[in-house]
């Protein structure tokens, strides 16, 4: 009666590659870009569930400032990683059908929501130092250690530092910031930082960030 029709384990001796596992990528480069969106992807759900995780009132405001400013800092790193491939984040979000008004709007203001607003010179300069911190730890711990790649942005976070009118006058962070830089400018361009060297910036660059979010709590 069924003459022709082959069994079901027949069918899966006859066709092995109907037990093949299905990849998204063939290559190292295009396994990295689906790593990368998918990251930004997270990034952009997290943001979301902490916009309403604070309109809930189910975070304090300091723990939901620091949280947020550096979630907008990773996402702007993120989206760099992808920018070739989406023109605009809502690009983005529209083909993958991601439903975050809150994350949008959050990313568009670049700032978190209990950052007043002095027509964006203090949230700009806020987000500047954020991001300073962050990128000098991370070239540190990726051991990028000459003088010529770790003064320039130690200078800029010092004169970010300087500019931010709300910090302490003898704001500790600012104090090792400027004790890193002159340290720096005494050294030629090619010079690199010893491990221990490395090891001390780092604690003082995470101590001084992690005094300046509570400074950010604050504000």
């Amino acid at each position: 009666m069924f003459q022709g029709v082959p069994q079901s384990g027949q069918a899966g001796r006859d066709r092995p590659e109907l037990y093949e596992e299905v990849k998204l990528h063939r290559t190292a480069r295009e396994r990295e870009k689906y790593d990368n969106m998918a990251d930004l992807f997270a990034l952009i759900q997290t943001i979301q569930c902490l916009e309403k995780a604070y309109i809930k009132d189910a975070v304090a405001p300091k723990e939901y400032t620091a949280a947020c400013s550096k979630l907008l800092v990773q996402f702007k790193a993120a989206f760099k990683q992808v920018n070739s491939e989406f023109a605009s984040v809502g690009d983005f979000v529209t083909k993958y059908r991601l439903d975050c008004p809150a994350a949008m709007e959050r990313i568009t203001d670049g700032r978190p929501l209990t950052i007043r607003d002095d027509k964006g010179n203090q949230s700009k300069t806020i987000a500047d130092i954020t991001s300073l911190f962050i990128t000098i730890m991370d070239k540190l711990r990726l051991e990028i250690r000459a003088m010529d790649e770790i003064h320039p942005d130690i200078n800029d976070l010092f004169d970010a530092l300087s500019r931010l009118s709300t910090l302490p006058p003898d704001f500790d962070g600012k104090v090792k910031v400027k004790g890193w830089l002159d340290r720096l400018g005494v050294m030629s361009a090619s010079d690199e930082l010893t491990d221990e060297q490395v090891r001390q910036m780092v604690f003082d660059l995470e101590s001084s960030y992690n005094a300046f979010i509570r400074v950010l709590q604050e504000i």
